[in-house]
């Protein structure tokens, strides 16, 4: 007998499939380009590395509530495509200030924010695709593949980020734009999914039960709260590491850029093996323990400069990855067996929001915090503390998440059951 679900998720998924992965390469490169060009171009303080880190992720705290709210009402299809060019403009934006000789940090930190505010729709509606365009027992497979294509870029794209900032410097930002045009297109020719919902209730109610649904339900709450807490000091760690790697360990961009390369192939294998792993250990009970040990390998950073600092980050952050992928493939199907499908938005909105919505201020605290100990400590001590810091206060996420195997198993109610009480409660 020929099993092929597994393996065939259909055409849908396989176009949003390509057209994620293609612009989670453009992604790296962004990601990797921006702080190297605050850095080496702005000649930037750590401080102001956090301000446009904090950027990054501006937009959940402001935007999160409402975009659930709006997807659900909007054409899903079309606002993720809406999204990507958005997000294309903004990014072509820098190299083009770069080439006017007018690009500052202040310009970086709006660009950033823009495409913050669109990644927010964005991956609302992102959530709602993939249980639209997969059948609900495959969705552990189909956020396997994701994972997998996004560890693939991780490995990948400092590497290419790299090479292309040493030939191209700013104009690397555009092969970002271009990726952003691919999944538009992608987008453009799937067939409609995730038609408009029509819901009870005026926009304030559908947004406070967002959040009321992701707190009442006892397996959403402990994700919640988990996610939280590793959102308030996992930032700090990865704002922090250029400036640990560039300043403190003198690393040059392409060896930086290998390093995070070879350390990402960790989270690939994190993403190939993660389905495996939680069938035998449950979902729950593998993000759990997923968790305290992404936290708890950061602490390697510690091994430098005593051992050569390019296979210390490496190491460190294939690790990382590895158990970060064992991380995203688990919460999502967890958090999706809890909802219908006609409050898939705003409960990922809220979520959203909620877990993070503390990584700007997480990631301004990184940067404030090298700062003020650079003076006192040193700029490599400085920044190894801090991460230090960050990654204790991240592990500390392993306690709420270890009772989510147990509500699962236990067949507790969800609060979605009871949600048609719970929106003619709301205010």
């Amino acid at each position: 007998m020929k099993l092929r679900a597994p393996e065939r998720l259909g055409r849908g998924f396989n176009l949003f499939w390509f057209g994620k992965s293609i612009s989670n390469v453009g992604d790296r490169v962004t990601v990797f380009v921006v702080p190297t060009l605050m850095i080496f171009v702005l000649h930037a303080s750590a401080f102001q590395v956090g301000i446009v880190a904090m950027a990054q992720y501006l937009g959940i705290p402001l935007l999160g509530p409402i975009a659930g709210v709006l997807v659900d009402r909007w054409d899903k299809r079309i606002t993720l495509l809406v999204c990507d060019l958005v997000r294309l403009l903004a990014v072509g934006i820098i190299p083009l200030a770069y080439w006017l000789d007018f690009l500052s940090t202040p310009l970086l930190f709006c660009c950033v924010a823009a495409v913050s505010g669109a990644t927010i729709f964005f991956n609302v509606g992102y959530l709602v695709a993939v249980p639209a365009v997969v059948e609900q027992q495959h969705l552990v497979r189909a956020y396997s593949r994701l994972e997998g294509s996004g560890s693939v870029a991780e490995v990948a794209g400092p590497s290419i980020a790299a090479a292309l900032y040493s030939a191209l410097g700013a104009a690397s930002l555009l092969v970002d734009a271009a990726s952003y045009l691919v999944s538009a297109a992608c987008f453009r020719w799937m067939q409609p999914w995730g038609e408009r919902t029509v819901a009870q209730g005026s926009v304030w109610q559908r947004l406070t039960l967002g959040f009321r649904l992701n707190w009442q339900d006892p397996v959403l709450r402990r994700v919640v709260l988990a996610a939280v807490t590793l959102n308030s000091g996992g930032p700090v760690f990865v704002t922090v590491l250029p400036v640990f790697a560039y300043r403190g360990l003198h690393v040059t961009v392409g060896v930086f850029g290998a390093a995070m390369s070879a350390g990402a192939v960790g989270a690939l294998l994190g993403a190939l093996v993660a389905p495996k792993i939680s069938g035998r250990l449950g979902i729950g009970r593998t993000m759990a323990w997923s968790l305290l040990l992404h936290c708890l390998v950061g602490l390697g950073v510690l091994a430098a400069p005593a051992l050569p600092a390019g296979p210390v980050i490496a190491v460190t952050m294939g690790c990382y990855g590895f158990f970060m992928s064992c991380i995203n493939v688990c919460s999502a199907p967890a958090r999706q067996s809890r909802m219908s499908a006609q409050h898939q938005g705003v409960m990922h909105a809220a979520f959203r929001t909620a877990t993070w919505g503390v990584i700007p201020l997480a990631a301004l605290a990184g940067g404030l915090s090298v700062s003020l100990l650079t003076g006192p400590l040193g700029v490599l001590d400085a920044a190894r503390w801090t991460m230090v810091g960050g990654t204790l206060l991240a592990a500390c996420s392993f306690l709420p998440a270890l009772a989510v195997q147990s509500r699962m198993d236990a067949g507790l109610p969800k609060a979605a059951d009871s949600v048609t009480e719970l929106a003619e409660a709301a205010p």
